[in-house]
């Protein structure tokens, strides 16, 4: 499995509050992003896995909300995660 709990305790705790906090939006958007690379590398080499295709694509679309709340609500906090995801915007 790529994704055990002791990964998702780091990936909170490295960008959320603790690794308790899971509700955090910048430790949800970094654990949506680790689940998004894994599935873009999954269908590099499988491209006729329309439900992993299907799926990749809520990913995003969650992550994308999440991030356009993020811009709403504190502005300074989106550039951070986003400046810390490398992600573009």
């Amino acid at each position: 499995m790529y994704l055990t709990p002791e990964k998702k305790a780091e990936i909170f705790a490295e960008h959320g509050v603790s690794a308790k906090d899971t509700g955090s939006a910048e430790g949800q958007i970094a654990l949506f992003t680790y689940r998004i690379n894994h599935l873009s590398g999954h269908l590099k080499k499988n491209h006729k896995d329309y439900a992993t295709e299907r799926s990749l694509v809520l990913l995003v679309g969650k992550r994308k909300a999440l991030l356009d709340y993020l811009t709403k609500k504190d502005i300074t906090r989106y550039r951070a995660i986003i400046a810390k995801l490398g992600l573009r915007k």
